[in-house]
């Protein structure tokens, strides 16, 4: 989950730069097609979940949202952000999925009844996010930076670091799941190439170990 204040100055850079650094060693560039976020736990998970994907449409592994092959060499050589379709495509994407995460009650991303802080319940205090047009406004215009910025787009983000802003919220595995999977269901409505799908995909997932707090 990613919230309007919960993105990572440091994993960002970290991303960023595993994905657009011109200095690769020879054995990197062997190893392109395979690593798209710089975590290989990451990359693995994208590539899970787009194979699973597609055996439960009956499409082969590597055909595209439009049904055709995701490995245009020209294609390959742009940023992410410019094969997203720019500013525009990331906001449309943004537009899409925000409202499909915050109304999905697995991913309750308002932080319903969680509680922090505190000791055996004592001076507990609640870390619900309300979804008010102000909050849900900052939400879009930070989380449209940070996916720009870890694409190769325009280096403007305005968010805090991605584990302190998350710490106490208690956030599981199965909700971060639940995200990712919406953000899913939003390019597969957009029609995004599968190729493209997965490298975005594994970006989101190497933000899992600063997100999630409860196995």
């Amino acid at each position: 989950m990613i919230n309007s204040t919960r993105i990572p100055r440091l994993a960002i850079a970290i991303v960023v730069a595993a994905i657009f650094c011109g200095c690769s060693t020879p054995e990197e560039k062997k190893d392109k097609d395979f690593f798209t976020s710089g975590s290989r736990e990451a990359d693995q998970r994208a590539e899970q979940r787009i194979a699973k994907d597609q055996q439960l449409k009956g499409k082969g592994v590597n055909t595209d949202a439009k049904g055709t092959d995701g490995k245009d060499k020209d294609q390959e050589k742009r940023p992410l952000f410019e094969r997203l379709g720019g500013q525009q495509g990331i906001a449309t994407i943004v537009e899409d999925f925000v409202p499909r995460a915050l109304a999905d009650p697995r991913v309750n991303w308002e932080r319903k009844g969680v509680k922090a802080g505190g000791f055996m319940g004592i001076r507990e205090h609640s870390v619900e996010w309300k979804p008010d047009s102000g909050n849900v406004d900052k939400l879009k215009k930070h989380l449209g930076e940070f996916l720009a910025l870890a694409t190769g787009g325009p280096a403007q983000y305005g968010g805090g670091e991605m584990k302190n802003v998350h710490k106490g919220m208690q956030i599981t595995n199965a909700e971060f799941d639940a995200a990712v999977g919406d953000l899913k269901a939003t390019l597969d409505k957009l029609q995004i190439a599968t190729a493209d799908q997965k490298e975005l995909l594994a970006i989101i997932e190497s933000t899992r170990p600063q997100v999630v707090e409860q196995k």
